[in-house]
């Protein structure tokens, strides 16, 4: 319990100041679940053609609770089938996908339904970020706030932006019709041109070399460059250096974060604020243990704000990026096409010239419009809801298809359709919650809000 009171003060305390001056561990986890949940229901189905043998007892067989907090929710490893729409896909195509669920066409039980549900869902699992998310966002959107007490977040002589770019084999391939690759050099070059002057921007690249053929992973795999040195932005030196990169190899995630921190050696966060995007479409595919150089870097004192985009990048990638985000309290965004990308770097660039505005006008204290973060409540609400509502209808529409095909009796439907409503109302009501708690924070002086979230602690804790 003190624990959790020490993690909502950490979160919600950035929306407070705002309101008052004015957003491979698990992924690896996800597959154990799933996999022991199919090997227990390969138990129980298989009838053994020994004579001695007995099948595996009901009892046997265990459904993983639901989450029953919000906060579980969003730790929810994302599944390997999220992105996948049965309401645009053949009958037949949807059933091979899922064909991996627990056998239930003959007069299942409760346990076994339940046990099939969980099973479901977390091979269709969707990202959920939870509160969290958005107070980070918040947060960055309040770099240089005097009441925020993180000094990484406050604002310092010198603005450094530190670019960590994937140039993996991957990268090469489309996202709605533009390479990944062309789509990133053409929004980070938008983004640099638009730093204000004194702001100095670096770009390092990995994956570039060999190919992604097993005989050159090791090359592959000890590549990352500096092509760009942390400097002021000169546009004839970057471009050149932007255009040279070219997607190739493997994907060495860990190798790049580390040699990150080696670029910034000498940019201690003590007098500079220093912010590092790490864009990548995939997990590391290289033995560099992407999260552990993460936290290396995080806790060095160069005292980074560290933000991960994941660029049309699978279930396992996420999960890992995603990781890495949270363990460095940083924002995870999952970005589709080029049009998202350029808006979180969007972000970037408008601190940037919150930064140089600062120096302008030698201000220590920063004007904070309270309708924006009831924008970004709204933007935050928003994408929850549709999120819950999106996977409840792809659920529905799985166990239709199985219906139809006789893969489970009509019992077995109207019981799964039923707890699948029951769980998705269960998380509106949750966003509710949530949406009137942000909303009273937001229009609650600092104090107050303290006060409050004080008393409601010592009521938690008894």
């Amino acid at each position: 319990m003190k624990k959790l009171k020490i993690i909502l003060f950490i979160l919600i305390a950035p929306l407070l100041l705002l309101a008052c001056n004015n957003d491979e561990n698990s992924s690896n986890k996800e597959n154990e679940i799933t996999n022991n949940e199919q090997e227990v229901s390969s138990e129980t189905s298989e009838v053994s053609e020994t004579e001695d043998s007995e099948p595996v007892a009901e009892e046997d067989i265990e459904a993983e609770p639901l989450p029953s907090t919000y906060e579980e929710l969003a730790n929810q490893p994302v599944g390997e089938l999220a992105d996948f729409n049965p309401s645009n896909t053949e009958p037949e195509k949807t059933l091979e996908a899922f064909k991996d669920l627990p056998d239930i066409s003959n007069n299942p039980s409760q346990t076994e339904l339940d046990h099939y549900y969980r099973t479901l869902l977390s091979m269709v699992q969707d990202q959920f970020t939870g509160p969290e998310q958005l107070m980070r966002k918040l947060k960055f959107e309040a770099l240089g706030d005097p009441e925020i007490e993180d000094t990484r977040y406050q604002l310092k002589e010198h603005l450094n932006v530190m670019i960590v770019l994937d140039a993996s084999g991957s990268m090469a391939a489309d996202a709605k019709g533009t390479p990944k690759m062309t789509a990133a050099k053409e929004t980070i070059t938008k983004f640099v041109q638009s730093l204000p002057e004194g702001a100095k921007v670096g770009l390092r690249v990995y994956g570039h070399e060999g190919s992604s053929s097993n005989e050159d992973k090791q090359l592959s795999c000890s590549s990352s460059d500096i092509v760009y040195q942390v400097n002021s932005y000169d546009q004839n030196t970057f471009n050149q250096a932007l255009e040279s990169i070219q997607p190739n190899g493997w994907t060495p995630t860990g190798l790049a974060l580390k040699e990150a921190q080696n670029d910034l050696a000498q940019m201690s966060g003590e007098n500079n604020t220093n912010i590092i995007y790490l864009v990548s479409d995939g997990v590391s595919t290289c033995e560099d243990n992407p999260v552990e150089a993460a936290k290396n870097l995080y806790n060095s004192n160069i005292s980074p704000i560290i933000n991960v985009i994941g660029f049309d990048v699978d279930a396992e990638g996420q999960n890992e990026l995603i990781e890495i985000a949270n363990e460095t309290e940083g924002i995870y965004q999952k970005v589709n096409d080029q049009s998202e990308l350029e808006k979180e770097f969007d972000r970037v660039k408008d601190l940037a010239e919150t930064w140089q505005n600062w120096k302008d006008q030698s201000q220590t204290k920063l004007e904070r419009k309270q309708v924006q973060n009831d924008l970004s409540i709204f933007s935050y609400i928003t994408t929850e809801e549709s999120t819950a509502t999106y996977q409840r209808s792809d659920i529905d529409t799985i166990l239709f298809n199985f219906k139809e095909e006789e893969k489970m009796d009509r019992d077995s439907y109207d019981y799964l359709k039923s707890k699948n409503k029951e769980f998705h109302d269960w998380v509106k009501k949750e966003i509710e919650d949530f949406k009137l708690q942000l909303e009273d924070l937001n229009n609650q002086s600092f104090s107050e809000a303290l006060n409050a979230l004080e008393e409601k602690y010592q009521t938690n804790a008894q």
